[in-house]
């Protein structure tokens, strides 16, 4: 599903669509950004804190729960907490290479895909079930950003 509404106000529309499709709340998969992780990382989990993602904050209001499936795309932190900086950050373009974003984009496929049919292992040092994974950074990188990071 590929919500109408703004991600900060994601709930609206997965409330609705978990009740048409009467699914247990820990077979919503929800992929989001992630800007606790490096840019290179991916996670797949079950549950967990919402480490004041808006999106999430509002998933879990209309599910009644924060036990949903995520797979979260890490895209790295700017060095301010100023929240001004920090929004400009997760809105603004890539400043890696765009073999890199399609890197990262094509692990962040695979995880939903193992989440997907039930094949995501547990991340011990998530304290639930997930995986992680990095992408590899070995190869040429092509510059320019291929899209934004909201929405990842």
């Amino acid at each position: 599903m590929c919500p109408q509404t703004y991600y900060n106000d994601s709930g609206r529309a997965v409330g609705p669509a978990r009740g048409s499709f009467k699914l247990p709340l820990d077979r919503v998969l929800v992929v989001h950004d992630e800007i606790d992780l490096p840019f290179d990382e991916v996670r797949t989990r079950l549950g967990g804190g919402l480490a004041g993602n808006n999106g999430l904050k509002s998933i879990k209001r209309e599910l009644g729960g924060a036990d949903f499936m995520r797979v979260r795309i890490g895209v790295g932190r700017p060095d301010s907490t100023d929240p001004e900086i920090v929004a400009a950050y997760v809105l603004g373009r890539f400043q890696e290479g765009e073999a890199e974003v399609a890197r990262l984009v094509d692990h962040g496929r695979e995880h939903v895909e193992r989440a997907v049919l039930g094949l995501a292992e547990p991340d011990p040092a998530a304290g639930g079930a997930g995986e992680e994974a990095r992408a590899d950074r070995s190869s040429d990188a092509t510059g320019g950003g291929m899209g934004e990071r909201a929405g990842a």
